[in-house]
């Protein structure tokens, strides 16, 4: 019979104990229960610690264990919810804690056993309860001090280990950290629980659950932290389950059981309330009704542990476990392998996640006035800097205190404590960045979420790396790992990967560390030195890093990138591009992050062609002379200085130019006198942002996939044109006052859960707002709960979502589920970069029974809009116009997509051709090896271009020449194929493209599954 219940929970939903201080209070104890004969002349009030009734009235304990039991439960938890020091000490009970949990766990075991004994095929378990405390590690109490703490992770630490030894002795056979309300006090249980079960081998290492508490409708804990963020924050132990208790009745918090349902990568649990309590602070919902709700968890295969928190008694936990016998566990999703990291809010780091920029301002080292500002304790202005790097696009802040004059042990967490109390900045994963370990150490105890510790190496042998490693797992970070031993600092690439193998050989197979939290640095030296050694720094780091990424799964790469242009101190010009330039190489090489000054950073194709040639030169090490000449250009730049080399030509172009120089490079300083210009050119202000500012943002937008502009860019654009929407809008609302009054129809738009970006959304907007529709626009990262609440508050008649980055696109399907299960019939309109007609079609339309529908750009909202509310006859003709299409796109993905049946390789090698090769002569080429092309014709190549994926890009269906004779699209394409002949004649003429090939011929031969290639010269040498 299975007694681990990790293998039973793979068979059935387990069922949670109910409230114990609910039913505590239906006993009615007086101030003389409490105390018993031991406690009688204790000098301190004692009534409502009801973790002390279980040295005083263990009957009453007792027996409501035994009722959970009875009423179908699997698992209580032991009386010891404020069971540390640091809660007891509010009743000067300190002293008492081991012998208060061992009590408490030893009543709850010998009732489980009880109940096993009578029926052995439902065997009880005890689950250890660890409470919050009534102290918090993220928030400080005092609102003019926000830098206090009135407890420390130490502090904390010893405090739980005490509660754990009490229950592991007294027969807990798990351990529950619950309600948790702040992250890092439970990081610090988790701490203090790992701590105990490695310096006490002799005890089994019981399994952990951990529960949080999402505290209301913002669905946040109350330290700030998102149901995701919080998960990525605990995830580093291999806990048993991790769920949501307390706070909440079941109907609320099912959003955030769906979220950890959905990433979770340990079992799930659930213990919510009896609804919310009623103005008498009593919980009014009855046991049928919970399980009403419960039962939809169930359905949905959300849970595998459930029972009830506050309000809930044995007659809920009764009606629960009857219905969670009738449904399966929750599936744990397969485990994936992106880099997840937290401050308040989560950051995922997928193989398709653009350069992650690390702000790079808050570091003593690098910059002399925040050095200077923490030297003078001058924290507000310190936390400027912070904030200017969040607002520049930093997606995570590195934080580096290590100088003389400035004791890093105990300004890391004074900095740290004052930044976390801001969330604005404590939204972001912290990278905690010293060379020493007493500072680092310091810095992870302040942070709740999953930061990065930056770095540990193999300088001091391997014994201190593996010690360092397993700390930093402990604490639950990602850890920057840099090219060092005990040799020194790599400075070649043979030795940057030698290092790097052998570190992601300790920490994957010796520490255990998870590849995809390993982040190497293979040193970013500084090159144009003048010493010849110097000269392919920058190339080996590239070549390195596009091995790590073929040879260490999982693994990042980062690194600090103005090391590369130290040379060229005092020339920004020239650092700019040398820090561009670098990038754009090393992006290409598989380089997730780098620590940057957003400031710092231009636009690949907009640097002047001699000076990035120069950098390139340099960078790449193409030539001998390289530094000598990019010295010599940098002598002509740099008493100018930046400001002044700046070309001015651009005000001469014509006005749309202007707006898109603009909207490239970020520039503000004429965006009011060139949109003034641009409206005077056009009958109505919208046609400015459909036009000229749509069309430059859609070349920042293909800058930006291309990789020649990063994020902090893009989000300079975007400042710029908000900033002409706004000068636009005054006239825009004037146009409006003159036109029609009443509202052609009310449309609510969000940029969906996990998604910062709105410039798009804003932009259609006001472009329905321009059309006399009422817009309520929800802003950013808007939870689909949230959504259509809104909806439903405002009783819109369509509902819009936006997003930008890929994961938008499951959050959209999840809003369209939940429309059709709350019985929306309003339409839904999908837009946004990541968003597309195909996938609108696959992905959303089929969990959604009303219209759907993929809105390509701003300028298409209006006439969507305008057919869906328009009579009920032509909305019902779109609506079935749209099905029938999504439905064809549908089978016609289905039928690319459907499955080939692969045959075995043993049936394969049966069917092999069987070529009967005596006789053969094979047909000698007209060369040998390979051979270049170096400017093949284009008009040759132009014979050969397939024309039908051209129209198709331009979503005209048809095979070429066929095409033309359509009568829908017939006239179009012709128009069409006439411009892309202009061009394409263009292009030719002026030589715009070069065309480059190359070709080889080997002799080769099979030898069993496989093909042999040779050299040409002599067969027998293999090339592969």
């Amino acid at each position: 019979m299975k007694t681990d219940i990790r293998e039973l929970l793979l068979d059935r939903i387990f069922v949670l104990d109910g409230a114990m201080g609910s039913l505590i209070q239906q006993y009615n104890l007086t101030d003389a229960d409490y105390r018993g004969e031991r406690f009688k002349d204790f000098p301190h009030e004692l009534k409502g610690n009801n973790d002390l009734l279980s040295i005083t009235r263990p009957d009453v304990i007792k027996e409501i264990h035994a009722k959970y039991f009875e009423a179908g439960a699997d698992i209580a938890e032991t009386n010891t919810f404020s069971g540390t020091s640091i809660a007891m000490a509010d009743y000067h009970l300190e002293d008492l804690v081991y012998e208060l949990n061992f009590e408490s766990a030893k009543i709850a075991r010998e009732v489980a056993d009880e109940f096993t004994e009578k029926d052995p095929s439902k065997p009880r378990f005890v689950a250890g309860s660890i409470g919050p405390t009534n102290r918090t590690l993220s928030l400080s109490p005092d609102v003019n001090d926000p830098g206090f703490r009135a407890v420390t992770f130490d502090e904390l630490v010893i405090a739980y280990q005490e509660q754990v030894r009490g229950l592991v002795d007294g027969g807990a056979d798990l351990l529950l950290v619950e309600t948790v309300f702040d992250t890092l006090n439970a990081k610090a249980a988790l701490f203090a629980i790992d701590q105990f079960f490695t310096q006490n081998p002799n005890h089994k290492y019981l399994p952990v659950m951990v529960s949080g508490t999402i505290t209301d409708a913002s669905g946040r804990t109350l330290s700030g932290q998102t149901t995701e963020a919080f998960l990525t924050s605990i995830s580093h132990m291999p806990l048993l389950s991790v769920g949501l208790n307390c706070a909440l009745g079941a109907d609320l918090m099912r959003p955030y059981v769906k979220t950890l349902s959905d990433k979770s990568p340990f079992f799930v649990s659930a213990h919510p309330n009896a609804g919310l309590p009623n103005e008498m602070g009593e919980y009014d919902e009855s046991p049928e009704q919970m399980a009403e709700v419960i039962e939809d968890f169930l359905q949905h295969g959300f849970v595998n542990i459930i029972g009830g928190c506050c309000g809930t008694t044995p007659a809920h936990i009764k009606a629960i476990a009857t219905i969670a016998s009738k449904y399966k566990p929750h599936q744990i999703p397969e485990a994936g392998h992106n880099q997840m990291l937290s401050g308040l809010e989560p950051l995922e780091i997928t193989p398709l996640t653009n350069f992650v920029n690390i702000g790079e301002r808050c570091n003593v080292t690098g910059s002399k006035k925040f050095a200077r500002l923490i030297r003078e304790e001058k924290f507000e202005e310190a936390i400027a800097v912070a904030r200017e790097q969040c607002d520049s696009g930093a997606q995570i802040l590195d934080v580096n205190l290590d100088e003389g004059m400035i004791d890093g042990v105990k300004m890391m967490p004074q900095y740290l404590n004052l930044l976390m109390s801001e969330p604005d900045i404590a939204r972001l994963p912290i990278m905690i960045d010293s060379s020493k370990w007493e500072v680092i150490e310091a810095g992870l105890k302040c942070v709740q979420g999953k930061s990065i510790v930056n770095s540990i190496s193999l300088k001091e042998g391997e014994e201190k790396f593996i010690e360092s490693a397993h700390k930093v797992k402990m604490y639950g970070a990602s850890v920057v790992v840099m090219a060092f031993d005990e040799l020194g600092q790599a400075d070649s690439y043979e030795r940057r990967i030698e290092i790097c193998q052998r570190a992601y050989d300790i920490l994957t197979k010796v520490v255990g560390f998870p590849a995809q939290d390993i982040i190497f640095d293979p040193n970013i030296l500084t090159v144009a030195t003048g010493m010849d050694e110097h000269n392919n720094y920058a190339n080996d780091f590239i070549k390195a890093t596009k091995w790590i990424k073929a040879n260490l799964p999982f693994a990042k790469v980062s690194g600090g990138v103005s090391n590369i242009s130290f040379s060229f101190r005092g020339n920004e010009l020239v650092r700019e591009a040398m820090h561009t330039v670098f990038l754009y190489h090393a992006i290409k090489a598989g380089m997730d992050m780098g620590i940057v000054n957003a400031s710092q950073l231009g636009v690949y194709d907009n640097i002047d062609k001699t000076l990035k040639d120069l950098c390139e030169d340099v960078l790449l090490n193409r030539n001998s002379e390289a530094t000598e000449k990019l010295i010599v250009y940098a002598e002509t730049v740099k008493s100018a200085g930046k400001e002044q080399v700046i070309d001015d030509a651009w005000r001469h172009q014509d006005v749309n130019k202007r707006l898109e120089h603009a909207l490239i490079k970020g520039l503000t300083e004429f965006i009011d006198e060139d949109v003034e210009e641009a409206r005077k050119l056009v009958n109505k202000p919208i046609e400015v942002i459909e036009g000229p500012l749509m069309d430059g943002m859609n070349v920042v937008g293909d800058l930006f996939g291309e990789g020649k502009m990063f994020l902090p860019q893009v989000v300079k654009s975007a400042r710029v044109m908000k900033k002409a929407v706004a000068y636009l809008l005054p006239y825009i609302e004037a146009e409006k006052e003159v036109g029609e009054s009443s509202s052609a129809g009310k449309i609510l738009l969000a940029t969906v859960k996990g998604d910062v970006h709105d410039i798009g959304k804003n932009i259609v907007g006001v472009v329905l707002a321009c059309n006399n529709y009422e817009v309520i626009d929800l802003g950013v990262m808007i939870s689909c709960d949230k959504i259509l609440a809104a909806a439903k508050e405002h009783q819109v008649d369509i509902i819009g979502l936006s997003g930008l980055i890929t994961p938008s696109l499951d959050e959209m399907v999840y809003v369209a589920k939940e429309m059709e299960r709350l019985g929306f019939t309003v339409p839904l309109l999908i837009g946004g970069a990541t968003t597309s007609r195909i996938h609108t079609a696959v992905k959303i339309d089929p969990h959604y029974s009303g219209p759907v529908i993929h809105v390509l750009d701003a300028s298409r909202s209006v006439p969507v809009a305008g057919r869906l509310l328009q009579s009920e006859l032509t909305q019902n003709q779109i609506f079935t116009e749209i099905k029938q299409e999504y439905e064809e796109l549908r089978i016609s993905h289905a039928a690319r997509q459907k499955d080939k049946n692969y045959l075995s390789i043993s049936q394969a090698r049966e069917k092999s051709s069987g070529i009967d090769w005596t006789g053969f002569t094979s047909t000698q080429p007209s060369f040998l090896g390979v051979k270049y092309f170096q400017d093949y014709s284009l008009a040759e190549i132009a014979k050969y271009i397939d024309w039908t994926p051209f129209f198709s890009t331009w979503q005209l269906s048809g095979k070429y020449p066929k095409i033309f004779e359509n009568e829908t699209v017939g006239e179009e394409a012709r128009k069409l194929f006439k411009d892309a002949q202009a061009l394409l004649a263009e292009i030719i003429d002026q030589k715009l493209l070069t065309a480059k090939a190359a070709l080889g011929f080997f002799p080769a031969n099979s030898f069993g599954d496989d093909i042999i290639l040779h050299d040409f010269t002599e067969k027998v040498n293999e090339v592969s």
